[in-house]
């Protein structure tokens, strides 16, 4: 990778490094080691209610690192490495089986994420599976969720993910041009996505995602329209589409420092929101239905991404894996982030988080509205009735702005984002924030 100096869109409006992308609440970086023994006593405790339970499996092993990745990914592993890896998650996985707060609870929703599931060997991937369903039964599961890197299928892989149960194939193809696709380090080429795209159609998969990334390096007006339309000809069933941020952690942020450079060599944040505008134009004309910022569905009745749906109005979800995620009866925690002390701690019998926090009902009410507000609309009357608050009273100042500004539209109903507020969702949730937290980093 070298270093590129980009003209794109106003300089006001370049990418600068850190994290643009709003995933939780209250953020990451005021999590800490105190609230761990909550963490603990959360997982001790009966379910307070009926809350849909989902299971996060981390598969942290790709071929190679893109140069935007800020994953805890590993691709220098070998095999008894990666054997000693999916033993561990088993370990884990049987110590939370036998905690109270699993409440008899099956899982709503299973998300295998990454680093790259599909990197592993159909042989592992059949004994993670078979020891999840076993420990945390997943029968009657509304989705299974797996993510791929084109240049790891095979139809024997394919057809071992389809056997597992999965629902839902989310391929990261990111960009068609195969320039594009080296300057961002990506693992794949272009002759790897017709070929992997072509095997899970002939899988029968109920659900196939396409993920893209608008404005990577070296990205073009031309060949961004030309990625839309490669995706709309292949008709999968639902499409993601990210806009490009360079988070402190990657490695197109320490080439940046190298060079002394301030923006990333990336397009602007108004060119990225442009392009976005522009797939999610083209979409709709070919049938589909944008339903977030991020995703466009050709048929939201029959195509549910529950794994965002259900997370985001509140459902508990355990994180398994070396530094995953957990959201469980209102603590927030995270997994040991070291991939030895991760195994070390599971081999001794214990629970591996290493921070944590737990969250009040403000907390609650405020991370369920911004992250339902990325889905373009968020009802009025569902947080009177969960939390017994009116948002419009509790946000006045912040609805009030995004009003004024023309990004949204206020109803006795609730708040609809225009496409233009859409486009730059993650940018305005920090004013939803409690003051603590508005100049926090999100990591």
């Amino acid at each position: 990778m070298t270093a590129v100096t980009t003209t794109l869109g106003d300089p006001a409006e370049g990418t600068r490094p850190g994290n643009y992308f709003v995933s939780n609440y209250p953020p990451y970086s005021v999590w800490d080691t105190a609230s761990i023994a909550r963490a603990l006593e959360a997982l001790d405790s009966p379910p307070a209610a009926a809350n849909p339970l989902g299971v996060y499996l981390h598969v942290p092993f790709c071929r190679k690192r893109c140069h935007f990745c800020y994953f805890k990914v590993y691709t220098d592993k070998n095999a008894g490495e990666v054997e000693g890896y999916i033993e561990t998650m088993v370990e884990e996985m049987k110590l939370h089986a036998a905690k109270p707060f699993i409440g008899g609870r099956k899982p709503s929703f299973v998300y295998f994420g990454g680093g790259t599931p599909s990197y592993i060997s159909t042989t592992q991937l059949g004994r993670l599976a078979e020891a999840a369903k076993r420990l945390l039964p997943w029968d009657e599961a509304e989705e299974v969720a797996f993510e791929c890197e084109p240049g790891t299928i095979t139809e024997p892989k394919l057809k071992a993910i389809k056997e597992i149960g999965v629902t839902r194939l989310s391929l990261g193809i990111e960009n068609y041009n195969d320039e594009i696709l080296k300057a961002n380090g990506r693992a794949h080429l272009s002759k790897e996505i017709d070929r992997s795209y072509a095997y899970a159609r002939s899988a029968g998969f109920e659900a196939i995602n396409i993920d893209l990334i608008a404005g990577m390096v070296g990205e073009t007006e031309e060949n961004w329209r030309e990625c839309v339309r490669k995706t709309i000809d292949l008709a999968p069933e639902s499409v993601t589409v990210y806009q490009m941020e360079v988070p402190y952690n990657t490695t197109i942020f320490k080439e940046m420092k190298v060079f002394g450079q301030e923006v990333a060599p990336v397009a602007s944040w108004q060119l990225k929101r442009e392009w976005v505008k522009y797939a999610f134009a083209e979409l709709e004309k070919a049938g589909y239905t944008v339903g977030s910022a991020y995703t466009a569905v050709k048929d939201p009745q029959k195509t549910k991404f529950l794994y965002r749906d259900l997370l985001w109005r509140g459902a508990d979800m355990l994180g398994l894996g070396v530094a995953s995620f957990s959201h469980v009866q209102g603590m927030h925690f995270q997994n040991e982030h070291e991939f030895e002390r991760y195994r070390e701690r599971v081999a001794k019998g214990e629970i591996p988080v290493c921070r944590a926090l737990e969250t009040s009902a403000d907390d609650r009410l405020i991370r369920e509205y911004i992250l339902q507000m990325k889905l373009g609309r968020v009802g009025r009357r569902y947080f009177v009735d969960k939390f017994g608050v009116d948002p419009h009273e509790r946000f006045a100042g912040a609805l009030g702005k995004l009003s004024e500004a023309g990004l949204a539209a206020v109803g006795d109903d609730g708040v609809e984002l225009t496409r233009d507020g859409l486009m730059r969702v993650d940018g305005l949730l920090h004013q939803f924030f409690r003051p603590e937290h508005q100049l926090a980093r999100r990591v």
